[in-house]
């Protein structure tokens, strides 16, 4: 509910705030609200950490963060990307090929073209990346991320990835990875579900009705009570 009474800027900073600055450091989460978001999201976002909460985001993640993961979140929160459909092929083959060039080509990896191109790249930009990286080298580049990096790095980077191709789809993936098994992760049922819900929420019920076969409504159902499960619901949307 604290969550939700705020604007969206509002509740992206709370939620960083608390990941980087409550008794639990929590990296992931982080992580995962930086690199999910528009780059006109992490503008106003990082306005409003600072008239919120008296600080810089910047200033936070330098305190909690080190090497290549503290880069890729300080550039891709700094650095301005169009978020047009607009993509150039001469330079989608050149990016392409540099991913290669400093990853599988090389022994160790070039972390510096990594993070350049995914932090300076538009989201149709990384597609077609992806997309002629599979061409020409066959093999994906989430493969090749998986195998090239580690840690909180890859993760920014998978995160980056997943989300310019399809935001409904990772975000469908969280919850489920949220309610599976014994025990629920509320921190993320309740992350995904505020800050979603006014954005993509409809997309992401059918992402996650087509690859897990059952209601994402029906999963909450399940796996929450009393009014925290109603005020979830109402959220979400029942099925109709």
């Amino acid at each position: 509910m604290l969550l939700w009474v705020l604007d969206p800027a509002g509740r992206d900073a709370t939620i960083l705030n608390q990941a980087l600055n409550g008794d639990i450091t929590d990296l992931r989460t982080a992580t995962e609200v930086i690199c999910s978001r528009t780059p006109s999201q992490l503008q106003i976002m990082k306005q409003t950490y600072r008239a919120r909460f008296g600080c810089y985001l910047e200033h936070d993640i330098t305190e909690r963060t080190y090497g290549d993961h503290q880069k890729i979140l300080l550039a891709y929160l700094g650095v301005p990307r169009n978020e047009g459909p607009e993509v150039d092929p001469s330079a989608v083959t050149n990016d392409a090929r540099e991913l290669y060039r400093a990853g599988e080509k090389r022994v160790g990896t070039d972390e510096r073209a990594f993070i350049r191109i995914f932090t300076e790249s538009s989201r149709a930009h990384l597609v077609s990346i992806a997309n002629a990286y599979q061409h020409m080298y066959a093999r994906s580049l989430e493969k090749t991320l998986k195998s090239e990096t580690t840690g909180n790095f890859q993760f920014g980077l998978l995160t980056i990835l997943r989300c310019a191709d399809t935001p409904a789809k990772y975000f469908a993936k969280v919850l489920h990875k949220a309610m599976k098994g014994l025990g629920t992760s509320n921190a993320a049922l309740i992350r995904v579900a505020v800050t979603r819900t006014e954005v993509d929420m409809k997309y992401i019920k059918a992402e996650y009705h087509n690859k897990y076969k059952g209601s994402l409504a029906e999963a909450i159902h399940s796996e929450t009570s009393g009014n925290y499960r109603t005020f979830l619901l109402s959220l979400v949307g029942r099925d109709r």
